[in-house]
């Protein structure tokens, strides 16, 4: 074996794959012992394999099992065990025989098996060996090294190794995506599978469900979007990263990109309240006095809001100023409608005076502003319109005419 080679390809595969050596050396020794079983074990034997990366030196060990009495089926047990069609693993499930307390504390019960002298070694014979082992653990017996391997063996080491580099790489991007739950990413839009779009985030695909979709956007293939990284979901076929374009923790992470005063912390977004592909409402506050928190968000001549807007299709954002006072804060929340009053009432809800012509606006089409308002603030708000007063004196002036004109018909 030319080491030198041996070590360049080593790294190639760790670089490329993103996987560690040790991580490859370990695929290389269980797909060493895979070969050497398949061409000088027997059926049923652990066989363990250890490489020796410097040297080149392959050394391969039996496994064996450490069982004594009390860990073996009788002849009895075994036959009753074939009477009702079941495996000793089954009988010991159904059992439940996997842990007993003893003074509260869990303790594993070692499991039942039918002796086999290629995968069990009895406590007699292994301490013979190894002086201080137990039963339930496991002895390692040494094997003859074989450096010659069949077209068959070598084939099904390939394959093992394949499977295991996968498998790796696999477990390696799952824990890259885990680290960044809770950003923001770009990604290309690679192919519709009904509702569910499943999108090239780089070295592996993300997955956009119906649920975290904005409700009337489109998605094509090509298209690059930003997407949040919810989660990273662990399924039969292995993780899967999950997107989403609805979560409001986007619209945040976008501001965070184009706002460089929330991204160093000098303006923060103090809470967040969005319907997808409708409207969102962020309250934002500074740290310092000289800094304008809205003016910061929307940017000169609106920039840098509609740069995020533009992002999400379109949908519409209200910059609202945070204050520490629920009043001053609840008024604020109403945007763009004006208020007139703000009264607590208790605990949690706000009774909200506008004028008639604010009205509609206040509460918003579908009441969306209103309710919008309600979840930034954490307050239940209730609306009530007001008559202003200039309209109340003109009401009372033609009610005093009208009743002039009445009575000078009553004396004709």
């Amino acid at each position: 074996m030319d080491l030198k080679n041996f070590q360049r390809a080593l790294s190639q595969i760790a670089e490329t794959r993103g996987i560690s050596e040790q991580a490859i050396i370990e695929t290389l020794e269980a797909a060493l012992a895979t070969a050497y079983k398949k061409d000088y074990g027997q059926r049923g034997q652990k066989i363990k394999a250890k490489f020796n990366p410097i040297s080149g030196d392959v050394k391969f060990w039996q496994v064996k099992l450490v069982v004594d009495e009390s860990m073996l089926y009788t002849e009895e047990e075994i036959e009753e065990l074939k009477a009702k069609k079941m495996s000793p693993a089954e009988d010991f499930s159904a059992a439940g025989g996997s842990a007993s307390g003893v003074g509260g504390v869990q303790q594993e019960t070692p499991q039942k098996v039918i002796f086999n002298d290629e995968k069990h070694i009895m406590l007699e014979a292994a301490r013979e060996k190894k002086p201080d082992i137990k039963a339930g653990e496991e002895l390692e017996i040494p094997l003859v090294s074989k450096q010659d391997y069949g077209r068959i063996a070598a084939q099904t080491a390939k394959q093992v190794i394949l499977q295991k580099i996968r498998e790796a790489e696999k477990d390696v991007i799952a824990a890259e995506y885990k680290s960044k739950e809770g950003e923001i990413i770009s990604g290309i839009v690679q192919r519709l599978e009904g509702n569910t779009v499943l999108v090239d985030i780089g070295k592996t695909l993300g997955i956009l469900n119906r649920e975290e979709q904005i409700p009337r956007e489109f998605y094509r293939q090509g298209q690059r979007m930003k997407f949040y990284i919810l989660k990273v979901e662990e399924t039969p076929r292995g993780s899967v990263v999950v997107l989403s374009r609805a979560y409001p923790k986007l619209v945040s992470r976008l501001f965070e990109l184009e706002v460089p005063e929330i991204s160093s912390g000098v303006v923060i977004i103090k809470s967040i309240a969005r319907e997808p592909g409708y409207r969102t409402k962020i309250a934002v506050a500074s740290e310092e006095e000289k800094i304008d928190p809205i003016g910061a968000v929307v940017g000169q001549r609106g920039t840098r809001i509609m740069a995020v807007i533009n992002e999400l299709g379109g949908e519409k954002i209200d910059a609202i100023l945070w204050e520490n006072e629920p009043d001053k804060y609840i008024a604020n929340s109403l945007s763009p409608a004006k208020v007139s009053d703000v009264k607590i009432e208790d605990k949690n809800t706000a009774l909200v005076s506008v004028a008639e012509d604010q009205l509609s606006l206040a509460i918003g089409k579908d009441g969306r502003n209103v309710r919008l308002a309600s979840n930034l603030t954490g307050w239940k708000i209730d609306i009530k319109p007001v008559v202003v007063k200039e309209k109340k004196e003109e009401a009372q002036e033609d009610n005093e005419e009208s009743e002039e004109k009445e009575g000078k018909s009553e004396e004709k």
